[in-house]
């Protein structure tokens, strides 16, 4: 279970360097989607507030809130895991990364998709076939990876991969049918539960274990065990419940059984020992923003605690958001061959992206305009991604440390 389960982004030699300086940027996949994703949210959260605040009305192929929900989970997330998968599956299946040409078209597909939503120029059948063909396309690469090289263990990466093109493609069956996207939406955002849950708790352990030996402490992360086999199963039930039913009230004790199981999990990783390297107690944070949503949700399934308009938004924003940028900060320093360790700007995205994350999710409880709560919320977690953009913008454009020296 425990090789099933090891998804730690190391870092991982390209097979043949890109040929030129151009071609660096689309040299591995973190780079292009990485700052893709960034460059996304740091602009579409601002438009979001801009109509929130009836500012304005743009012509989307979907009504705003529907256009808000779709891009944040099938726009701007997938980015963020296709920039990982491509990365982490040389690793996995020691086979060549996919760069050049391929990447470039993975990435204009994407992007095909966000204009198609925006733009709406064609019918609204062909808009959404060209959305949903980035993550079809996306599963069909790691599927084939897994076949090619006989990855049998990655097999859970596949089907959940195929599952999320799945929900997507159901969002547009839903819209184009006048029908609510509800259960679309529900279903996406119980898959990102589980990805957390398996992704996120592998990397945080591993990169937790690799951070305390350099440092020479006698503590360790509790390795793999059959409690952290419960606690993933614990969250997949929960979330396969609340997909097909909310409000239950067995629901809402299946998703805060699922949190308490997993708060256990989290503090047998020892997280606390990590606070001389931001770079690794981020993904403590991380998970501890999932915990905090599996109770928030649980919560507002029972009729108590958080709306589970805000409850809703501890994962998107809190889990999803924190945990996004750690990997992504920790694989944009490693895959170039630089230092793994926070800088001051690094930190300062991380204090903007949680600060953001608190003030959306607790920020409409307190006695001050919604609007501008949201909205200074909005500007604290977009501008985390936008300082992601100006502080590793180089670094994802520009050659890795040991390509650039001279030969």
């Amino acid at each position: 279970m425990r090789k099933i389960l090891r998804v730690e982004m190391r870092h991982h030699s390209p097979k043949g360097k890109a040929s030129s300086q151009e071609l660096a940027f689309f040299s591995y996949g973190f780079r292009p989607f990485f700052l893709s994703a960034a460059l996304f949210v740091g602009v579409a959260i601002p438009i979001w507030v801009f109509i929130f605040a009836g500012s304005g009305n743009m012509a989307f192929l979907y009504a705003p809130r529907d256009w808000h929900a779709h891009e944040m989970t099938f726009g701007f997330l997938p980015c963020v895991i296709a920039g990982f998968l491509l990365t982490a599956m040389p690793n996995w299946t020691d086979r060549p990364p996919i760069r050049g040409w391929p990447l470039m078209l993975l990435v204009t597909l994407w992007l095909a998709g966000r204009l198609a939503i925006v733009l709406p120029w064609f019918s609204p059948l062909a808009s959404a076939i060209v959305d949903a063909a980035f993550l079809v396309v996306m599963a069909g690469v790691v599927w084939r990876e897994i076949v090619a090289s006989k990855a049998w263990d990655r097999l859970p990466m596949g089907m959940l991969m195929s599952l999320y093109a799945s929900a997507n493609i159901l969002f547009h069956v839903l819209w184009l049918s006048d029908a609510a996207t509800n259960f679309a939406e529900r279903m996406a955002l119980a898959l990102v539960m589980v990805l957390l849950a398996l992704i996120g708790g592998r990397v945080t352990s591993g990169f937790t274990e690799d951070f305390l030996v350099q440092q020479g402490m006698a503590k360790r992360p509790v390795p793999f065990s059959p409690f952290d086999g419960i606690a993933l199963v614990s969250i997949g039930i929960a979330a396969i419940a609340w997909m097909l039913d909310p409000q239950a009230i067995m629901t809402g004790w299946m998703l805060i059984v699922g949190g308490v199981i997993n708060l256990v999990r989290l503090i047998r990783w020892h997280g606390w020992l990590t606070w001389r390297e931001p770079l690794v107690l981020v993904l403590h944070v991380g998970y501890g923003w999932l915990v905090m949503a599996l109770l928030a949700i649980g919560g507002a399934s029972l009729g108590g605690g958080l709306p589970m308009e805000d409850a809703l938004h501890a994962l998107t924003t809190g889990a999803v958001g924190v945990m996004t940028l750690a990997v992504m900060t920790r694989a944009s320093l490693g895959h170039t061959g630089r230092i793994k360790h926070a800088g001051p700007l690094t930190v300062m995205i991380y204090l903007l992206v949680n600060l953001g994350a608190i003030l959306r999710v607790f920020g409409p409880g307190i006695d001050i305009s919604s609007t501008i709560v949201l909205g200074v919320a909005a500007l604290c977690w977009s501008g985390a991604y936008m300082l992601f953009v100006v502080g590793y913008g180089c670094i994802l454009l520009g050659r890795s440390v040991e390509e650039a020296l001279p030969q």
